[in-house]
């Protein structure tokens, strides 16, 4: 199968008789769509702020999780420091995590956050080396970043667009970080979020983005004059500056990804 191999990523094997038990009560998606192909969630702290995102695939009597290999240590102690007495084993997996644009191929499984960002699949085989703008996808639909725009013990998932991107289910039952995650959601509007601006320039990742001289959000990937930036929507807007670029935001109906 031809596919871009994602080098930055990890995954790991999640076998016994516990597995879909143990992590039902852990993360923020319902294992239980497993069923249906792969899933996309998220691992919190107990007071609701993101620790890592994942996506899981079923696998025979076993299941795969792939994750940024940066976060991919703390997110396994932090499985293993629940695992208690749980019949659960996590090892890694000897996997290449490949992806591509397009219909999804036989074997592969549909991105479940956006259908601009393709397929992935499990193998030993070696992809080819990346060609996508993947960043110029993520911008263009305002989809998040493993440690880019989600920071660990900082981003709520919610701020973050996890109910636009398939990541987080609200009839599942308890999870860790569910308590305050429930509460975002039943919010009248979120005051703060994750939303496209246009640019005039490139600043750095990371950039503050200042409206008459005072703290507003921050500035995270850009791609073809938008970038992704982290608002406070009630002081954003189409005046705005970020390390000498000027920025631009308009709010086109719900705040998050105008």
């Amino acid at each position: 199968m031809n596919g871009e191999q994602a080098t930055d990523r990890i995954v790991f094997t999640i076998s016994g008789v516990d597995r879909v038990k143990f992590l039902q009560g852990l993360i923020t998606n319902d294992v239980d769509r497993l069923s249906g192909g792969l899933i996309y969630a998220a691992m919190l702290t107990p007071q609701g702020k993101y620790l890592a995102d994942f996506f899981l695939i079923s696998a025979g009597d076993n299941i795969l999780l792939d994750v940024q290999e940066t976060l991919a240590q703390g997110l396994l102690q932090r499985l293993n420091m629940y695992k208690l007495r749980a019949d659960v084993a996590i090892e890694p997996s000897d996997l290449n995590v490949l992806r591509g644009t397009g219909p999804t191929p036989k074997g592969a499984w549909a991105d479940p956050r956006h259908p601009a960002l393709g397929w992935r699949t499990y193998s030993t085989d070696t992809g080819a080396a990346p060609t996508t703008d993947w960043d110029a996808i993520r911008v263009a639909h305002c989809i998040p970043q493993s440690g880019i725009e989600l920071i660990p013990n900082e981003t709520y998932i919610l701020e973050a667009g996890f109910e636009h991107l398939s990541g987080v289910d609200f009839k599942k039952g308890c999870y860790v970080g569910q308590e305050i995650t429930a509460r975002m959601k039943h919010k009248t509007e979120l005051r703060k979020g994750l939303a496209i601006v246009d640019v005039a320039g490139v600043a750095p990742v990371g950039t503050a983005i200042l409206a008459d001289g005072k703290p507003v959000g921050t500035l995270f990937t850009q791609s073809g004059g938008k970038g992704i930036a982290f608002l406070r929507f009630d002081r954003a807007g189409t005046d705005m500056m970020a390390g000498g670029i000027s920025v631009s935001w308009k709010k086109v109906g719900n705040a998050k990804g105008s």
